[in-house]
C-alpha cells in the first residue's frame, strides 16, 4: 500500500534523474534511497525504475505511477491549502502567463495589486509572445487575445477588443487611401508574427461579403510594440488590436483605414484548466482580473480618427 509520501519520493527521483541527486534533495544517503525504492517496488509488486543504465529510466509502471500520482498529490495539496485558506486567508503560488505588451500594460498592475491585497499569495507572472505555447499546463491562468485553438482549457471573458487597420498619415500621402481590401496589396504592410498564424493573409467582412488579401510585408516582428512604433514612423500599414493603437488614434499619430470593413475580433479571455474545481486563489484572481475591466475596456474610443 502506497501513500502520498511514496509518490513524492518517486517524483523526487524523477526530478533529480539519479539516486544521488534524490539523496541530496531528501537529505539522506544514496543507499537509503535505494533501499526505500526497493521496499516500494516490493509493496507495489512491480519494478518501477530501471537502474541498469547510466541514467535512471522509469518503467512503464513507474512512469504511470508518477504521472497519475503527481495529479493526486497536487489535488491533495490544493485541498489542504483550501482548508488553511478558509482559516488564514489566501495562500499558495499563483502562476499567470500573458502576452508581452498587453501583459505589461494591463495584467502586471492587476497581478501586483492582487498580491498586495493577498500578501500570502506568491504571484509568478510570465510574459510571452506566445502564451499558449509556453507549457500551458504549468500555469494557473493564461491571458489570451484572439481566436482560440482547440484545447481542453476553459475560457473566461475579460474584455472586448477589435482589430483595426491603421497607418500613419504620411503613408496615406505617399500611397493614397485604400478604398477596398484589395488596395492593400499595393501598400507596404507590417505584420506581427504570433501564435503560428498565417500573418500576411488579412481577412475582412462587410455585411455578408468577405475578402482576404495577401499583403506585402517588408517588415515583420514578434513584438507588437515594435510594429506599432514602425507604423507610427510611417513605415507601413498594420492590423492591430485596438487596445494597442487607441492612444495613437486619439493623438492622430495613426489613422483608421477601411472603417466599413471589419477584421475578426481579438477579444481578451483568461484560460484555466477547470471551471468548478479551481483553487480559491485562482477563482479570486479571476474575479480580480474581470473586475479590472468591469467599467468597460479602457481602450474603447469615443471617437476614432478615420481616413476618408
Amino acid at each position: 500500500m502506497t501513500d502520498t509520501s511514496d509518490i513524492r519520493f518517486l517524483l523526487t527521483i524523477q526530478a533529480g534523474g539519479s539516486l544521488l541527486a534524490a539523496a541530496r534533495a531528501l537529505g539522506v544517503t544514496p543507499s537509503a534511497v535505494s533501499q526505500r525504492l526497493q521496499q516500494l517496488e516490493a509493496r507495489v509488486g512491480a519494478r518501477l525504475v530501471d537502474r541498469s543504465a547510466r541514467r535512471l529510466r522509469f518503467t512503464d509502471e513507474g512512469a504511470l505511477l508518477c504521472r497519475r500520482g503527481e495529479a493526486l498529490v497536487h489535488q491533495l495539496d490544493e485541498l489542504m491549502q483550501e482548508v488553511q485558506a478558509s482559516q488564514a486567508g489566501l495562500l499558495g503560488r499563483l502562476s499567470v502567463c500573458a502576452p508581452l505588451g498587453f501583459g505589461r500594460r494591463y495584467v502586471a498592475p492587476l497581478a501586483a495589486d492582487f498580491q498586495r491585497l493577498n500578501p500570502r499569495i506568491e504571484v509568478a507572472l510570465t510574459l510571452s509572445d506566445e502564451p499558449l505555447a509556453v507549457a500551458a499546463e504549468r500555469h494557473d491562468v493564461i491571458v489570451h487575445i484572439g481566436a482560440l485553438p482547440a484545447s481542453n482549457l476553459i475560457g473566461h471573458a475579460i474584455a472586448p477588443n477589435a482589430r483595426l487597420l491603421v497607418a500613419a498619415p504620411a503613408v496615406l500621402r505617399r500611397f493614397g487611401t485604400p478604398q477596398t481590401p484589395e488596395d492593400l496589396a499595393g501598400m507596404p504592410c507590417i505584420v506581427l508574427r504570433e501564435n503560428n498564424e498565417d500573418v500576411s493573409l488579412w481577412s475582412f467582412a462587410k455585411g455578408r461579403t468577405t475578402r482576404s488579401v495577401r499583403v506585402p510585408a517588408p517588415l515583420s516582428c514578434n513584438d507588437g510594440d515594435v510594429i506599432r512604433q514602425w507604423a507610427v514612423e510611417g513605415r507601413g500599414v498594420i492590423l492591430r488590436s485596438e487596445w494597442d493603437v487607441a492612444d495613437d488614434l486619439r493623438a492622430g499619430r495613426l489613422v483608421r483605414l477601411l472603417p466599413g470593413w471589419k477584421a475578426p475580433d481579438a477579444n481578451v479571455v483568461a484560460l484555466t484548466h477547470d471551471r468548478a474545481g479551481l483553487p480559491r486563489r485562482t477563482r479570486d484572481f479571476m474575479a480580480h482580473l474581470q473586475a479590472g475591466f468591469k467599467g468597460g475596456a479602457p481602450w474603447r474610443l469615443a471617437r476614432t480618427p478615420e481616413a476618408g
